[in-house]
């Protein structure tokens, strides 16, 4: 890519230069052309002018005859570079201008006979001839004295090659410059394009080991440009199948730890099963589907687990939260004989996955249950503080061990004792994750085996915010009675 890359920029640099050159030899050329024709007419017009008044300027006499005019005018004018004169007498070199000429006219035999050739009434033109020196551009004014039949030839001429040689010289320059500017460009462009493109080497690199499954470290960025960004996106890739590959490994692990145990289970059973004994294979039976309903709440708990990081994981929408209170109490009554409570209602609109949110509630609720005797108090509240919205289950059971207060979040993480004792393990997992997908956190509050309070802190953004948030009291709204239970029994 890097070759690639330099080449076409390489290419396009030259043309770019090469048209340039060419372009403005072009221009110089027609413009020198134009300078010589006008030079060349300039001297025709200035000698036709001196002809034309006939007086000598220097004595102020008139011409005795077409020499003294021919070489007046030749001691008159001074050539300019490459610029050169030559008068004819009856078609005969007479009168040539002192000093270097960049062409001797009278040895050029093709001007010599081009000279020759005029009539005496020619018109005048400019005229190209080659020569030893290249080309020569002429103009040849004719004059004759009417007495004696005098024919005077007076030629300016220019060596149109020799002016051309300079325009020559100066593109020739003007390639030797461009050709070591193409090396300085090729060499920093090297440089620079080597520098744009290490980002794309380290990609092609990162990608192969991760081909490899080995994901390694993100790719360093700098820069906001195309590759930069192209960079962040790979590292964003990078970290999602990161997570993805350490997710679906946790779930092989966990599912080949967790569902050893039943499978042994089952197996011993039917293996040591008397099929002969009805009341064994009804125990057995009851023990085994008891058994398989365990491993298959296990198997939808991992499955949750590893759904847990996908984007869809969480679906937002507008959450009455004071409703979503109420609906989590209402199903929680029948989980056990508690006397259940709601501390307060946030009534304020949110962003959040209303289902998610529920099953967190229900699985705190399901846990205060499991760990509480009847009539134990559990509540459930919501509030909003410092732009945080707080999902909180209460209880008055035993409490959580300071110990145990991080290793009941982890995948199959039990306490000690008490609290955690039961069930897989998974369950304060789900809820964290929950929590986690929202951008938030579960915070836990136990103190000396005074109860313990599970709380979702949820950074969601609010919908509606009243300016002062209503706190209903505990059991504003009328219980759900369920059947054999008194109002005051919720």
């Amino acid at each position: 890519m890097r070759t690639k890359v330099l080449g076409s920029v390489l290419v396009m640099a030259a043309l770019g230069m090469a048209t340039a050159e060419a372009a403005s030899y072009v221009v110089q050329l027609r413009r020198l052309d134009m300078r010589l024709n006008a030079s060349l007419q300039q001297e025709v017009s200035e000698f036709r002018t001196l002809n034309e008044r006939g007086i000598d300027p220097a004595t102020g006499q008139g011409f005795r005859g077409v020499e003294e005019l021919l070489e007046t005018a030749l001691a008159r004018n001074v050539a300019d570079q490459n610029e050169t004169f030559l008068a004819f007498v009856d078609g005969e070199p007479r009168f040539r201008p002192l000093g270097d000429r960049p062409v001797r006219l009278e040895s050029q035999p093709a001007l010599l006979e081009a000279v020759r050739a005029l009539s005496a009434d020619a018109e005048v033109r400019l005229r190209d001839v080659e020569t030893d020196v290249g080309t020569v551009r002429y103009a040849a004014v004719q004059v004759v004295q009417p007495s004696s039949e005098t024919v005077g030839t007076y030629v300016v001429a220019y060596a149109t090659d020799l002016e051309r040689r300079m325009l020559t010289d100066t593109a020739r320059t003007y390639t030797v410059v461009a050709l070591l500017a193409l090396l300085m460009l090729g060499l920093v462009g090297s440089f620079v394009v080597g520098r744009l493109l290490r980002p794309l080497t380290l990609l092609r690199e990162a990608a192969q080991r991760t081909a490899e499954t080995d994901f390694g470290e993100p790719i360093p960025v700098r820069g906001n440009d195309e590759v930069s960004d192209l960079t962040r996106s790979f590292n964003a890739m990078l970290a999602r199948l990161r997570d993805a590959f350490e997710e679906q490994q946790t779930f092989i692990d966990d599912a080949g730890h967790e569902l050893r145990t039943p499978v042994t289970i089952v197996r011993g059973h039917l293996e040591l099963l008397d099929a002969s004994d009805e009341a064994e294979v009804r125990e057995t039976r009851a023990l085994l589907l008891d058994e398989l309903d365990r491993t298959s709440r296990l198997v939808e708990d991992l499955i949750l687990l590893a759904k847990a990081r996908r984007p869809d994981f969480v679906q937002p929408g507008p959450v009455d939260v004071a409703q979503l209170t109420d609906d989590v109490l209402d199903k929680a009554v029948a989980l056990g004989q508690r006397r259940w409570l709601v501390d307060a209602r946030a009534d304020v609109e949110v962003e959040a996955d209303r289902q998610r949110l529920t099953q967190a509630l229900l699985q705190l609720t399901d846990n205060a249950v499991k760990f509480t005797t009847p009539g134990t108090e559990i509540a459930v509240g919501s509030s909003v503080v410092g732009g945080e919205l707080r999902l909180w289950v209460r209880d008055g059971g035993a409490g959580v061990a300071d110990r145990d207060k991080d290793r009941i979040f982890e995948r199959f993480g039990r306490a000690d004792s008490g609290r955690g004792a039961e069930g897989s393990g998974l369950g304060l997992a789900i809820v964290s994750a929950i929590a986690a997908a929202h951008g938030g956190r579960v915070e836990l509050e136990s103190e000396g085996g005074r109860g313990a309070t599970f709380t979702l802190v949820l950074p969601v953004p609010l919908v509606l915010v009243p300016d002062e948030e209503p706190v209903r009291p505990a059991l504003q709204r009328p219980p759900l009675v369920r059947p054999g239970q008194t109002r005051g029994e919720r």
